[in-house]
């Protein structure tokens, strides 16, 4: 019975995976950029809701930090705006806009940050909230509540229980946790659907069920609004997280498919090289990546890798090829799986030509050998790292303009004839490939020559480089 269950869901997901194209002909605009802080960082948890949008099918995902210059035309082409806003009143055009599109047809979906505060005309003096005007006429009615100025508040922020109602019209739904903060005392207006509750606790709370997502209709519009989203670590939960992406589904309605591939799994190798500290945080930045670190060879290769891992990470530096990496790298690479080499394991192998000469397709030789003199470098230089113009639209140069690094030069490398350049520079101490697609026909590999120093780890551009190539060698992008 159960094998019949995942058969029918696997045929349904498939189905529904190759409709996506025709159903998430969709985009979204985050409307962002104020909030009260310190209690609300909005940098931190718009990145957070982008980086769960980055997970739907859907065309476009488009953020906005200058919500006062919201026009009608502005919103055209958007099915549904996210509100990730907390600051002053927006101007009376950019609030009819924002009326209109909502009333017109369009979806929002409004989180956490704009259940209170100049919205409805209320600010904080002394620690406590009180209304100075009148507030945005037009925006209790679109989101299907109000929250007077003396109930405003919750239970101590914590885990708690967040329960679908049976008949929500967002979906079905089991029960998650939530880390957040627990609204309470807000007034739900006729009409408006409650899809969740959670119980609020006596002590600091109001011991009662509060409503935690609702829905409502604003003319042709749809709305979705949740109390939850606090912070980055409130997102973090896996419960939030896909009620994000009901959500924003719902209010565009339309069911694009949200990305159900598993984990991309990487093995990140060092050895022989020190390294910045920033390394860590840049792997941590790759995001949909489970990555595992090696740090020797002995630890890395010791046994055939090709079945637990979709990638190999190289930030090693050893001229003498142990006979298990040999044996065990050549086997993952003949079965198709992906190579991305980084910085100084551009030294890697000298002993073993056919690495160079066939997967990566460039060698920095130490010292000289026959054939070829010994190749130079310098620390601490600045210079840009260029996109080549005519590979612009490669996937691994997504997102990637020109990069102004402080990091080190190569010179005098052996570069295969036929490898692809990707990123070049004009720099008179380095050779002009920077980043380039090794020739062998199975694999997918990838060398990055940056990568020396901290602030080249941390710079967002490397950042995404180095995502892109990852996904790109692992074959989750074409």
């Amino acid at each position: 019975m159960r094998r019949v269950s995942l058969l029918s869901a696997l045929i349904v997901l498939t189905f529904t995976r190759a409709l996506a194209a025709d159903f998430c002909d969709r985009r979204v605009l985050i409307v962002t950029g104020q909030s009260d802080e310190p209690h609300h960082h909005w940098r931190e948890t718009t990145a957070a809701i982008r980086d769960i949008l980055s997970k739907v099918h859907i065309a476009g995902i488009v953020t906005t930090e200058e919500p006062r210059g919201l026009t009608a035309e502005a919103l055209k082409g958007y099915q549904a705006v996210v509100l990730n806003y907390n600051g002053p009143r927006l101007p009376r055009a950019a609030e009819q806009a924002l009326e209109s599109f909502v009333e017109g047809g369009g979806g929002l979906f409004a989180f956490h940050l704009s259940a209170y505060g100049p919205f409805f005309g209320q600010t904080v003096e002394n620690g406590k909230f009180r209304a100075v005007d009148n507030g945005w006429a037009a925006w209790p009615a679109m989101i299907g509540a109000t929250w007077e100025a003396s109930k405003i508040g919750h239970a101590p922020r914590g885990p708690f229980e967040v329960r679908w109602n049976a008949n929500s019209n967002v979906g079905k739904y089991p029960p998650f946790l939530a880390n957040d903060e627990l609204y309470h005392r807000l007034t739900i207006s006729t009409g408006t659907t409650v899809e969740a509750t959670a119980l609020s606790p006596a002590q600091g709370g109001s011991g009662q069920q509060e409503p935690i997502i609702w829905t409502n209709r604003y003319g042709k519009g749809r709305v979705f609004f949740t109390t939850l989203g606090h912070d980055a670590m409130a997102f973090h939960q896996p419960g939030l997280r896909s009620a994000v992406v009901a959500g924003v589904q719902w209010a565009m309605g339309s069911n694009c498919v949200a990305d159900v591939n598993p984990p991309l799994r990487m093995l990140a190798v060092t050895q022989g090289h020190s390294y910045p500290t920033e390394f860590y945080a840049m792997l941590n930045s790759l995001g949909g990546v489970k990555w595992t670190h090696a740090t020797s060879h002995a630890e890395a290769f010791r046994k055939p890798i090709e079945d637990r891992f979709d990638v190999v990470l190289l930030h090693d530096m050893l001229n003498e090829t142990p006979p298990e990496t040999k044996q065990n790298l050549r086997a993952f690479v003949e079965a198709g799986k992906g190579v991305v080499s980084i910085h100084h394991a551009i030294v890697n192998y000298t002993d073993w030509p056919w690495w160079y000469e066939e997967v990566i397709g460039g060698k920095y030789f130490i010292k000289p050998v026959p054939g070829h003199e010994a190749s130079h470098y310098r620390e601490g230089v600045d210079y840009v790292a260029m996109p080549v113009a005519a590979k612009r639209g490669h996937p691994v140069l997504k997102g990637v303009g020109p990069l102004t690094v402080h990091d080190e030069v190569y010179r005098g490398m052996w570069l295969s004839p036929r490898i692809d350049v990707l990123m070049e520079t004009n720099h008179p101490e380095n050779d002009r490939p920077l980043v380039y697609i090794g020739p062998h026909p199975k694999t997918r590999s990838v060398f990055i020559q940056l990568g020396h120093s901290g602030s080249t780890m941390d710079n967002p551009g490397f950042r995404q480089l180095v995502r892109n190539a990852v996904q790109w060698a692992a074959r989750r992008t074409n």
